[in-house]
């Protein structure tokens, strides 16, 4: 399905949850509770693909999960953010216009691979058995370990100051939005996610995924 933005992936599942056991009272005055899951999470600030089952199905998920990964990445160079992404606010605005096509192409290039990568403070990644963004969101300071990824491809879809556009292709655990700050580093200046499409999760590409709303009208007329 297409996850929409700002939607959390909980809500996504919530919605078709809720819709499933609407139809099933209507049809057949039945009142059970439907299980539904996903395979891999989207930040409410990134829209896109997300995989989703029912029932018996749910237990196939943790096959997807490690499932390869395409996503497009709008980077906005010159600033950097506490969580990398648009969840906070500016904290360094700094100079950018002697970046150029070429040097861009030439620091994407050498982030593939694989490499090590510090997931963000505000992230869904256990810290001493807590979630890393309640501590940030608190005002605690991290330390945050680093992990190794691996990116497969990076692409210029679109330069156009101070925006960049790429096309990534990786693995399970990568975050777009550590490799969009590593690559404001690069550059030596700053850079953090303006927006974040998945596109791709394994085979199954966005192209086909149902809407939420397309989704209602399917069910709507079994």
């Amino acid at each position: 399905m297409e996850k929409p933005l700002f939607w959390t992936s909980f809500d996504l599942v919530k919605k078709v949850k809720s819709v499933i056991e609407k139809k099933l009272r209507q049809t057949d005055n039945e009142r059970g509770r439907v299980k539904v899951g996903h395979a891999g999470t989207l930040d409410p600030l990134a829209d896109g693909l997300m995989i989703l089952a029912t029932g018996a199905k749910t237990k196939e998920l943790h096959n997807l999960q490690t499932q390869d990964k395409k996503y497009r990445a709008v980077i906005e160079l010159g600033k950097t953010t506490p969580s990398f992404d648009l969840e906070t606010q500016h904290e360094n605005i700094l100079p950018y216009s002697f970046v150029t096509r070429e040097d861009v192409e030439k620091v994407i290039y050498g982030f593939i691979g694989e490499i090590e990568q510090t997931p963000p403070v505000y992230s869904a990644k256990r810290v001493k058995g807590k979630r890393a963004y309640h501590s940030a969101r608190a005002g605690r300071k991290l330390d945050m370990s680093k992990n190794l990824v691996r990116i497969d491809h990076i692409g210029m879809i679109d330069f156009d100051l101070p925006l960049i556009t790429l096309s990534i292709s990786c693995g399970k655990g990568t975050y777009v939005r550590s490799l969009a700050n590593d690559i404001g580093v690069q550059l030596k200046t700053g850079a953090h996610l303006v927006g974040l499409t998945r596109t791709h999760i394994g085979p199954y590409k966005l192209n086909n995924a149902l809407s939420i709303e397309e989704f209602e009208e399917k069910i709507r007329y079994l």
